[in-house]
């Protein structure tokens, strides 16, 4: 696992860019902490949030998104900002449906997720650890 204290990167992911280009640039920066590598699951449930999030924020929220990713050594801090002040809230999809599963998916996958609302619009944040590291702490 990495060694690196603390590190973050952002990206603005346009409306109607492809979350594709979301994805491959979270697997790169997942590259440089070493976690493809040394904890390929959770790279892989890393970039499957990223997916999800990004196309709430275009789909839902018809707005670009705003990735920004953190590593504080401890917990890799997964943030997508969009200008809408519409809270995201898990729905139950039929087993037909083909969508309705996102936050589902995130809720799964991370250690914990929030929302927090601002001025301009809200941030998503999905918590991950390292395999063998404690889990995330919620955010107070």
């Amino acid at each position: 696992m990495s060694r690196i204290g603390g590190v973050g990167w952002a990206r603005r992911l346009p409306l109607g860019a492809g979350v594709r280009a979301g994805r491959a640039w979270a697997r790169r920066h997942l590259e440089t902490l070493g976690w493809n590598q040394d904890a390929p699951a959770v790279a892989d449930a890393v970039v499957l949030a990223v997916s999800e999030l990004t196309t709430n924020a275009h789909v839902h929220a018809g707005s670009d998104a705003e990735l920004v990713l953190t590593w504080d050594g401890r917990c890799l801090h997964l943030s997508v900002h969009d200008h809408s002040s519409r809270l995201p809230r898990p729905r139950a999809a039929t087993p037909e449906a083909t969508g309705g599963r996102g936050l589902a998916l995130v809720d799964a996958l991370a250690d914990h997720w929030h929302t927090r609302l601002q001025k301009d619009g809200k941030t998503v944040t999905a918590h991950f650890h390292p395999p063998g590291a404690k889990p995330c702490p919620p955010p107070q």
